[in-house]
């Protein structure tokens, strides 16, 4: 599912990051926590999680994630913004509750990474 597809089903808004139009996504992970995060061993999905702050960019970019959407209509601060960008990850937000936003990407055939 390209990035765009997956924007515009969680009724979300990229914030950070160019994205080409063919540019896509075959997982995805759901955390708040992000020692969770830390244990995967793949780096080609993208990152769910409700946590606004830079805690959340810095576990992307250890992990080499791309794509990092927060959900439950979180405002990221400033310092989580300019860090998504500085490290080229691109940082998108949503209105919808994890649940929700999960849902309907395995829905529209995301993968779980498990």
């Amino acid at each position: 599912m390209t990035i765009q597809e997956i924007v515009s089903l969680v009724q979300g808004k990229i914030l950070t990051g160019k994205i080409a139009p063919e540019e896509s996504i075959e997982y995805c992970f759901a955390s708040d926590l992000m020692s969770d995060v830390l244990t995967v061993c793949r780096s080609d999905f993208m990152l769910l999680t409700g946590l606004s702050n830079v805690q959340s960019i810095r576990t992307a970019e250890m992990s080499d994630l791309k794509y990092v959407l927060l959900v439950r209509g979180k405002t990221p601060p400033k310092e989580m913004v300019d860090l998504a960008e500085e490290n080229g990850i691109v940082l998108i937000i949503s209105p919808y509750s994890m649940f929700k936003a999960s849902g309907l990407l395995y829905g529209a055939g995301i993968k779980g990474v498990f």
